[in-house]
């Protein structure tokens, strides 16, 4: 189910993490993008063009959200309970992304496992584009998926942020 296009999208900064400034983004169904390596700009440029909707600064509505965050990149955190808005996301996506969510802290799997879980055995490199595209890194754990053989692909903070997050999780890597 969509929702109207002039649904407000609410966004606010993490500062002081291990990976650098987050900015995040919610409506009020629940989270809708996570970004880092970004700035203000870019988050409001995916906000009104992307998802075609208002952008208002409120940190008091991601105020949960960034902790839940902080106590993920500290160590604390195994799990995200932050509700999430999934509507924006297209169905294929969404169903790759909605496996990805399942994955298990401190467990990998792969883009060809994933296809074969959402019952598309062929589609490994669209699952990797959905990964690609994922709105919520961190919270949508895509650093979790591997290529063939457990080797490390592409990610969109880089390759040395999916090995530190797999690290910090104890993920035992190829």
């Amino acid at each position: 189910m969509k929702r109207s296009p002039s649904t407000t999208i609410y966004f606010s900064k993490v500062q002081d993490t291990p990976i650098g400034e987050i900015w995040l983004a919610c409506s009020d169904r629940g989270l809708v993008a996570v970004e880092w390596d970004s700035r203000r700009s870019e988050l409001l440029d995916y906000i009104t063009r992307r998802l075609k909707s208002p952008a208002e600064e409120d940190s008091r509505r991601l105020a949960h959200a960034a902790n839940q965050l902080h106590e993920y990149l500290d160590g604390t955190r195994r799990q995200f309970t932050i509700p999430i808005d999934w509507s924006l996301m297209r169905p294929f996506q969404r169903e790759a992304l909605l496996a990805t969510f399942a994955i298990p802290y401190g467990q990998t799997s792969t883009y060809g496992n994933l296809a074969r879980q959402i019952g598309r055995p062929g589609a490994a490199r669209a699952v990797g584009r959905a990964e690609a595209t994922n709105p919520m890194p961190l919270v949508i754990p895509c650093h979790r998926v591997l290529g063939s053989k457990g080797k490390l692909r592409g990610y969109g903070g880089g390759l040395r942020i999916k090995k530190w997050l797999l690290q910090l999780e104890g993920a035992v890597l190829a």
